[in-house]
């Protein structure tokens, strides 16, 4: 990334939600040339399924880069009571390198920030994908760690539906998505894990991998996370991989070589993307 200031676009449509991205790691220098940030993928693929959705639904994307020892600043609570971020609706937190059951000091001030929102803006909704899901998680008080015996879970991935999944994608029996992690959620959020959750919360996994048992996690009105990513294309998959391969993280090179022929696979990033913006404009009644 080049540029760490706040960027903002702004939506086509007079209906939308004000949603900030809160990117937690730099896309690969060849991404970011073609397809911009993390956050500028995001805003366009929540564009293109805000485009398609009937009536149209807007989305006006504010894009902040928190990683502090890389020059980003995570947001205060102060940030939310003025300016750019007082009327922000809802928040999406990206895919990191990083760990999301870390104690760096920028994750600890995540962590703290959704808590603190959670309860000073009850009407703000969260959404995050593969270390925002988990971080989301963990802020609600799951249990975040690396999958037995570290195995990573890679590339074009089926995910089996419940049947709130079902509910919430429109779709029946499982979608599919493209993966990149080797830590997990191992218990979601429940009111027994935190008690930012009335007893009475309803908290719905809505899909299940072979590896992995909670691919996300749906509180009415509150929360919608995905483990897998929405936005991935084949030359994403493929940089992502390589570069854990190079750095030692991926060490099974026959499992990383097999992920990377699945790449250019069709996935379902696209129809999560939509059901995630019905669910930031207030339309995920199941």
């Amino acid at each position: 990334m080049t540029n760490h200031e706040t960027r903002t676009s702004i939506a086509d449509h007079p209906e939308k939600v004000r949603m900030l991205v809160l990117e937690t790691d730099e896309a690969h220098p060849d991404t970011e040339s073609e397809r911009g940030s993390f956050g500028d993928i995001f805003d366009q693929l929540f564009k293109q399924a805000g485009d398609k959705h009937d009536p149209p639904l807007g989305v006006e994307t504010v894009i902040r880069f928190i990683v502090e020892n890389e020059g980003g600043k995570v947001p205060t609570l102060d940030d939310f009571k003025r300016g750019e971020l007082e009327d922000i609706h809802a928040i999406l937190i990206t895919g990191s390198m990083y760990d999301a059951h870390g104690e760096d000091e920028w994750i600890v001030k995540l962590v703290k920030l959704i808590q603190d929102l959670w309860t000073e803006r009850p009407e703000m909704r969260f959404s995050g994908v593969c270390f925002g899901h988990q971080v989301l998680c963990r802020a609600l008080g799951s249990t975040i760690e690396s999958t037995p015996g570290e195995k990573w879970e890679l590339a074009h991935t089926e995910i089996k539906l419940s049947p709130v999944g079902e509910k919430l994608f429109k779709k029946s029996g499982s979608i599919h998505l493209h993966q990149m992690h080797q830590d997990h959620v191992v218990n979601g959020p429940s009111p027994s894990t935190t008690d930012l959750l009335p007893e009475d919360t309803p908290a719905h996994v809505w899909g299940s991998s072979e590896t992995t048992m909670i691919q996300g996690v749906y509180l009415p009105k509150k929360l919608f996370t995905s483990q897998g990513h929405l936005g991935f294309d084949e030359k994403m998959v493929k940089r992502q991989i390589e570069m854990r391969v190079e750095s030692g993280g991926i060490k099974d090179l026959d499992q990383a070589e097999a992920a990377k022929k699945t790449a250019d696979m069709e996935h379902d990033g696209e129809s999560v993307a939509s059901a995630i913006l019905r669910f930031f404009h207030g339309d995920d009644a199941l």
